[in-house]
């Protein structure tokens, strides 16, 4: 027989207040904008947010809301922008980063008022640009030719390729994180140490569920990927070995568009199974679809902050408010540590 964990009133209280005794997210309510709300399109492909604003990369250029999606203003090619199909988007300070299909990499220091575009005649692998990250002056683009970095903020690109052992030039999304790039591609998961000189690839014979790999996320020696038809694989030794989960281990489908992690939170964006979430590393999942108030089931990419979670699907922006302590569960916790601190005053 399993003897029971006896907690402390702190230790009670504590777990109270952090939502562990009230599951948080059983109280997940879902917002979903759209082009009713100023959205250039309903199909949003990747969002990203950042000090209060949000950024939905969508099919019809990009939105952009600083009251949590309530109203949205878009930026498309009329503002100088290479092309309306935006997949990824990323933002540093006052700079916005646009990965367009067809246009390049559209870069903005006016809010999304103007724009720089960086294609194939600044050195890009390719117009077709489907993920972006930014460190300081390092921009990395992962393009459908390889991944092109810039160490100068865009005025002069190096692309690298399976010459230099990237998986495959077809490059889905990128990270990057302590020295190292993290490279989703269709031919397994790419890490280089040197800046993109080389590369290492992690694939099917590593023990990733499958080679296409649409999305990377790491932190720390874990690394996340999310696979097309092999769900997500995980390593916490840097790539050396990989545990995956699908299916049956709770996600709601085996394709998965993009991942996103914070402390032992996952994020899971799906095709089909919409946003997958576990708070315990992957062990157990909850799965949000339409149901609970998502747009659509197709989720395309996620993010999280400490103000919201941000799904975004095919069928608009879902937007989850993080849930705060309720003033039952407040009030609970000052009565435990009150009455404890009362009983340890009498015994002294």
């Amino acid at each position: 027989m399993t003897q029971a964990r006896l907690l402390t009133p702190l230790a009670v209280a504590a777990a109270i207040v952090t939502g562990s005794l009230i599951p948080a997210r059983a109280q997940i309510t879902w917002t979903n904008y759209t082009t009713a709300n100023g959205l250039g399109s309903n199909t949003a492909y990747g969002v990203y947010a950042a000090g209060g604003t949000v950024y939905a990369a969508t099919s019809g250029g990009l939105g952009i809301s600083t009251n949590m999606g309530t109203s949205w203003t878009n930026r498309n090619t009329s503002n100088g922008l290479g092309s309306n199909t935006v997949w990824g988007v990323y933002a540093a300070g006052s700079t916005i980063y646009a990965a367009t299909i067809g246009g390049g990499l559209g870069v903005s220091t006016t809010g999304g008022a103007s724009w720089t575009n960086y294609t194939t005649g600044s050195g890009l692998g390719s117009n077709n640009v489907w993920g972006v990250y930014a460190a300081g002056s390092t921009i990395y683009a992962a393009t459908q030719g390889g991944m092109s970095i810039s160490t100068n903020s865009g005025t002069n690109w190096t692309n690298y390729t399976t010459t230099n052992g990237l998986g495959n030039n077809f490059v889905s999304g990128v990270y990057a994180a302590g020295g190292t790039i993290y490279a989703a591609t269709s031919g397994g998961v790419s890490t280089s140490t040197n800046g993109g000189t080389s590369w290492i690839t992690y694939n099917t014979g590593s023990g990733l569920g499958s080679d296409t790999v649409r999305g990377v996320y790491a932190a720390g020696s874990t690394i996340y990927a999310a696979t097309q038809g092999g769900g997500l694989s995980i390593s916490t030794n840097n790539g050396l070995n990989w545990t995956t989960i699908g299916t049956t281990s709770g996600l709601g489908s085996n394709d998965v568009r993009s991942v996103y992690a914070s402390g032992s939170t996952i994020y899971a964006a799906s095709a089909g199974g919409g946003l997958n979430i576990s708070d315990d590393s992957g062990a157990t999942w909850t799965i949000y679809t339409t149901a609970n108030g998502l747009g659509n089931d197709v989720v395309y990419g996620v993010y999280a902050d400490d103000s919201g979670i941000y799904a975004a699907t095919g069928g608009g922006l879902s937007v989850a408010a993080v849930p705060e302590p309720s003033t039952y569960a407040m009030a609970l916790a000052g009565l435990v540590c009150g009455g404890w601190h009362l009983r340890r005053r009498r015994r002294a």
